[in-house]
């Protein structure tokens, strides 16, 4: 019995260790970004304000961290779009013997095993190339004018766009093989049985009793998406997402506005974990009060 309490208590103590080592930085930062006008970078605090928060909307310096804010939004936006649209085709795909879809898999996977940094510069070394081969048909097409206002294929939308789902495709497939392979196909066999096409059994069954993981999935790709860094750098372009602008003010701003920056962000990835946790739980809700037997 004192063992099994020695080794509760030993594990406990592990666990908060663990904690304080994974939270403790966040709430460092969180803690520092509220200083008042004369507080530094590092405990102890000069008074309590919002000095830092208001200076972080007039902007820091040349650095215009609303546009990278829109730019991160919008991007994390459509990147959850697409990882919950092909995680979820891919899903159903899978759900019957896919010819060579062994194969399929594994390079779909392959992106979490390969560096990060290392999947951005190949990115951004085939957008390079695919720029040679425009310039060189606009140059053969003799449309000089085109050529001349074009500048690179590299963007937000187009390479970034990319780069980021080599790093949430994988999670959201992986979620919704698990979802499917619990799924019971009793329900949709009833469904045809009672004269409903397919299309009416997806919508009508099958979506309703995946949905809560959908929108987990649409979680995991915003907010993967949101504080991606490395595989983001050498495939974005000309413009920088807000954790890059992050990224270069630590080197460059020695003023806790890049603490009331972070702690911006960190709150923009709760409240987009709230609303997929609230929204996940109103769904199976109306899952339990939807069944005959509830």
């Amino acid at each position: 019995m004192n063992n099994s309490r020695l080794a509760f208590w030993l594990l406990a103590a592990f666990f908060t260790l663990f904690v304080v080592f994974m939270y403790g930085p966040m709430l460092v930062i969180v803690i520092l970004s509220f200083q008042g006008p004369e507080g530094g970078l590092t405990f102890p605090l000069r008074g309590l304000s919002l000095h830092w928060f208001y200076k972080l909307a007039e902007g820091l310096g040349v650095v215009d961290i609303g546009a990278a804010l829109k730019r991160s939004l919008g991007l994390g936006l459509v990147v959850m779009a697409f990882t919950v649209l092909f995680s979820l085709l891919a899903g159903l795909a899978f759900r019957k013997k896919l010819a060579g879809g062994n194969v399929l898999f594994f390079v779909v996977v392959a992106s979490l095993i390969m560096p990060s940094i290392i999947v951005s510069l190949g990115i951004g070394l085939e957008f390079r190339l695919l720029d040679t081969g425009i310039k060189k048909a606009l140059e053969a097409l003799g449309m000089t004018s085109t050529l001349e206002t074009y500048g690179t294929a590299l963007g937000l939308f187009t390479s970034a766009l990319g780069a980021h789902l080599t790093w949430t495709l994988p999670f959201g497939l992986l979620i919704m093989f698990a979802v499917f392979n619990r799924f019971n196909p009793a329900y949709e066999e009833a469904a045809h049985d009672l004269g409903a096409t397919p299309w009416q059994g997806f919508r009508h069954v099958v979506l309703p009793l995946i949905a809560p993981s959908i929108v987990g999935i649409g979680m995991f790709g915003f907010t993967l998406s949101w504080d991606e860094i490395a595989r983001t750098s050498q495939a974005i372009g000309d413009v920088n997402t807000l954790p890059l602008e992050l990224q270069g003010l630590t080197t460059t701003v020695t003023t806790p506005s890049i603490y009331a920056l972070g702690t911006v962000t960190m709150v923009v990835s709760f409240v987009v974990m709230a609303l997929a946790v609230g929204l996940s739980r109103l769904l199976l809700l109306r899952q339990k009060n939807a069944r005959p037997d509830a």
